[in-house]
């Protein structure tokens, strides 16, 4: 078997302008709290200057990381054969003979190769993804088995953030630290014309926030119901159809805490917060108790 690269899909437009986009929305908000807000002269003269500072740009420090890894990480897909592998007994429905069953084993026509079971196929990516759950452009690569963790740790400091500058926002309108401040922007030559763009600046960074926020939340959530149901979004459908269909779904549930730690790695709860392999799951690497016999 031949060794399985890392999954990146630099010829998907969509995937590069939304990394870009990415980027750019993330320094935005960065720009926008430590200039317009932060160094402004009510938060300047106070402690909460540096506090704030440190807190947001730590978010932020922790938000790309997750996001890098999501993006250069291997997401699980499965390795392509060194040689073609002889699918005729498939084709032709001769029954092929195994001292172990391979029922959960399928066929990929397009990799032409056998796939372990619960992976899936991008179109994308043009590979077969361990547990893949979907195809994401904010990443530009798939969401798969070795990957998921730092994808949902993506959101979560994506959605931090968002709440965070949100507050300061908010919090700079309502409560200013500096009271006087407005007026004494007033009195001074372009005092009025600064004050405006910082509305305006604010203005745009608390709907940024709001989307991007709104957006990582439904995701998220989306994301930790596919963990603890052990469904990924393609099985949820086809599992759907199949009960359309009045067909059984034979589906053994773990406990939660099992499927979170599949995904997360077994190490302390405190590491499921840092982008790091403290005990990677399944050791790294997935383990199957069995592999297809391959005709060449």
């Amino acid at each position: 078997m031949g060794a399985a690269g890392p999954g990146r899909c630099g010829r998907d437009p969509c995937g590069a302008l939304c990394l870009l986009l990415t980027y750019l929305s993330v320094g935005y908000a960065d720009y926008v709290i430590l200039t317009h807000i932060l160094l402004q002269p009510g938060f300047r003269g106070s402690l909460w200057c540096p506090f704030h500072a440190v807190m947001f740009n730590l978010i932020v420090l922790l938000l790309l990381a997750c996001h890098t890894r999501a993006v250069f990480a291997d997401p699980g897909m499965v390795p392509l054969p060194d040689t073609a592998i002889d699918f005729s007994d498939l084709r032709s429905n001769t029954p092929h003979k195994s001292e172990r069953s391979n029922e959960d084993w399928t066929v990929c026509n397009r990799c032409e190769t056998y796939r372990p079971p619960r992976a899936h196929h991008c179109r994308i990516c043009h590979r077969c993804v361990r547990r893949m759950d979907h195809h994401c452009p904010w990443i530009n690569n798939c969401v798969g088995e070795l990957n998921q963790k730092y994808f949902i740790q993506f959101l979560f400091y994506t959605g931090l953030a968002s709440l965070y500058a949100m507050g300061l926002v908010l919090t700079t309108w309502l409560w200013p630290v500096d009271r006087s401040f407005p007026g004494k922007m007033e009195g001074v030559a372009g005092g009025v014309s600064n004050n405006h763009v910082q509305m305006a600046h604010c203005i745009v960074l608390l709907v940024e926030s709001i989307l991007f926020g709104v957006f990582v939340t439904v995701i998220f959530y989306d994301q930790v119901v596919s963990i603890i149901t052990d469904e990924t979004p393609i099985e949820q459908l086809r599992n759907r159809l199949l009960k359309e269909a009045r067909r059984e779904v034979a589906h053994t549930r773990k406990p939660k805490i099992a499927l979170l730690r599949e995904v997360f790695g077994r190490g302390f709860v405190m590491c499921w917060f840092f982008p790091c392999n403290c005990s990677p799951p399944s050791g790294g690497a997935p383990a199957y108790s069995y592999l297809p016999n391959y005709d060449v």
